[in-house]
């Protein structure tokens, strides 16, 4: 993983996610998950402006609800503004073959035409960044000014969250290409597996 505002987006979407609850019909409540092995590596060229340098993540499993410690820094030569599309490509290993989830209800291997518009919606402008983030300065929204960003380890609670039914158990991998007007800015790869509890 090794492109970096991935670092600040990341950081905001996790940081974010803890406090976001979805309500759908489609979505089921999971009462334990977790995350085992959970990998990443960087995707992208060597020219891309975005380095996401560590992501430490413990303990492992990760337990759903539970703790959560983090750790990560990275950098970006360039300003990271609006438009930022991102590209995700969700894969579930089916019979030892990997197969792309198609996007749904905006979940999936999905384009996500600007990640600052949906920082906006989940963190308004003119609010303050979800702990620990604002204790260490780190940004939340657009635009994340050129430069290092590092996340000294921090705790998160990770509490209960509803999930689609085919979201829940398995073996994922999920690739994220960061794109502005048409250049790619970051790619990161992810891996892991999810075990839970209906």
């Amino acid at each position: 993983m090794d492109k970096v505002l991935f670092l600040a987006l990341t950081l905001s979407l996790l940081a974010v996610l803890t406090q976001v609850n979805c309500s759908s019909s489609k979505l089921k409540r999971v009462r334990r998950a977790q995350v085992l092995g959970f990998d990443w590596k960087n995707c992208g060229k060597p020219d891309d402006p975005a380095v996401l340098k560590t992501l430490n993540l413990s303990p492992d499993p990760i337990s759903i609800p539970g703790d959560l410690i983090a750790s990560a820094s990275g950098s970006t030569a360039v300003e990271l503004k609006s438009p930022l599309s991102l590209d995700v490509t969700l894969e579930k290993e089916v019979v030892g073959i990997w197969v792309k989830i198609p996007c749904v209800d905006e979940l999936g291997s999905c384009h996500y035409r600007d990640i600052c518009d949906i920082l906006n919606q989940l963190i308004p402008p003119g609010q303050d960044c979800p702990e620990p983030l604002h204790t260490y300065g780190l940004p939340c929204r657009c635009p994340f000014k050129a430069g290092s960003y590092s996340l000294p380890k921090s705790d998160f609670y990770l509490p209960n969250m509803d999930l689609p039914y085919w979201l829940t158990n398995g073996n994922y991998r999920v690739q994220g290409v960061l794109s502005s007007q048409g250049k790619e800015l970051s790619c990161v790869k992810v891996a892991l597996s999810l075990n839970s509890d209906n």
